[in-house]
């Protein structure tokens, strides 16, 4: 008899990563690609899923028992019933102060969802523009990334993985919509929320032929890309993880909850996990240095003598964590003349914003570290691991090998080992 196999795959900032594993969880193929047009295109994320899994030996694909996937949390789109998306998604940075009010009169203020930096003050923007653009409310969704991709490999897209909706509003601890979200004239454009590692179902006939999988492949509720990444390094007690992709993401279990604003909690595997996402990080770092440029000058840096400059590396203007600041802007000047040790005043910034980040999770109560697990691109980078355990005064491991797409593999795993029951379905 053939154990059937399991697939993980990551919608990152920066591309798309599947992971296929077997039984004992061994990584038996991975591929990677860029998204084949821009970021907010959905249909560039459904082609680029496309393409990797049929770049999988046919032999693989036939053994695929369960799917699942992540997305960047917040990345939001409005969509058609039938999955037709309306215009381009908002992508996870994007801040929209101008809902500041909006939001105020829905939900209450400290939740997830309260921020600007948040998706329901994305999901406000598009119900405006969707309103202009004459769609009907009775036809019209609100879907995160991975839930979009979800709908697809379903063909039906009423479902959203409670992780990715948080900051639309979901209150994960009473199972509801928060505030006065579910009486609004368009609450049925949200998603009926299921747990994450749910089985949905099987693949849609459509979509198991585009991806030359099993029609028997089921689709399992996935989780946001920052916890798919948790799931990849599993953490014992005390350790931390942190991303180190395109932007800076911490992640640590918790004994109770945690709400504050730019914070997301979430429950995975049983237990509560708290974190929060800088939009500081690698793509900073892609701004002034490619990555040829990044491995020769970092070999420069004498980590023992501090730089002098004083940096904050945001992308552009605005924060989500540790500080939630739609108005904050970054400061990369002075610039030396030496690239060297403008890079090393860069990577000295990103470890402040690292560890002002454990200092705000500690001050709200999550409790203390002893040590720190690095994923991600930057964690292949030996400098900045130095620079990073200089400025959280922990010990900094670096796990570059474990990506979220594995993580994720893991979670399909999990419905084939013990097999979940699956939601009802109504006509």
């Amino acid at each position: 008899m053939i154990c059937p196999l399991a697939a993980g795959v990551d919608l990152g900032s920066s591309g798309i990563r599947l992971a296929v594993i077997d039984a004992e969880g061994k990584v038996l193929a991975e591929r990677a690609m860029a998204y084949p047009s821009s970021f907010d295109d959905p249909n560039g994320w459904r082609q680029g899923l496309i393409t990797l899994v049929l770049d999988l030996p046919i032999q693989l694909r036939q053994q695929v028992g369960a799917i699942s996937l992540d997305g960047t949390s917040g990345t939001l789109l409005a969509c058609r019933s039938d999955g037709t998306p309306l215009g381009p998604a908002l992508a996870y940075s994007l801040a929209c102060p101008e809902q500041a009010e909006r939001l105020a009169a829905l939900v209450p203020a400290g939740c997830a969802a309260a921020s600007v930096s948040g998706s329901l003050a994305r999901a406000l923007r598009l119900l405006e523009a969707t309103a202009v653009g004459g769609a009907a409310a009775a036809d019209l969704l609100l879907r995160h990334q991975a839930d979009w991709l979800m709908g697809w490999l379903l063909g039906d897209w009423r479902w959203g993985e409670e992780g990715n909706n948080l900051r639309l509003g979901w209150d994960l601890r009473r199972q509801h919509w928060t505030g006065d979200l579910a009486r609004q004239p368009w609450a049925a454009a949200l998603p009926e929320v299921v747990a994450s590692g749910l089985a949905l179902g099987p693949l849609a006939p459509g979509s198991a032929s585009a991806l030359g999988l099993p029609g028997s492949c089921l689709v399992v509720a996935g989780s946001t890309d920052a916890n798919a990444a948790v799931l990849a390094a599993d953490p014992t007690p005390g350790e931390g993880v942190t991303v180190l992709g395109t932007t800076l993401v911490l992640k640590q279990f918790v004994a109770e909850p945690i709400e504050a604003p730019g914070i997301s909690c979430h429950r995975l595997g049983g237990r509560w996990l708290v974190g929060g996402a800088s939009n500081a990080g690698g793509g900073v770092l892609r701004q002034f240095f490619s990555d040829a440029e990044l491995e020769r000058l970092s070999r420069q840096i004498d980590t023992s003598r501090p730089s002098g400059l004083h940096y904050r590396p945001l992308p552009a203007r605005g924060e989500r964590f540790p500080h939630d600041d739609p108005d904050l802007l970054p400061i990369l000047e002075p610039r030396p003349v030496s690239d060297a040790l403008f890079l090393q005043g860069v990577l000295e910034g990103l470890a402040r914003i690292e560890a002002q980040g454990w200092a705000r999770l500690a001050q709200l109560g999550a409790p203390g570290l002893r040590r720190v697990i690095s994923l991600g691109g930057g964690a292949r980078n030996p400098q900045w691991r130095q620079l990073r355990q200089q400025a959280i005064g922990l010990p900094v491991l670096n796990r570059p090998g474990l990506t979220p797409a594995l993580g994720m593999a893991r979670l399909a795993h999990g419905v084939l080992e013990a097999p979940h029951p699956t939601p009802k379905m109504e006509a």
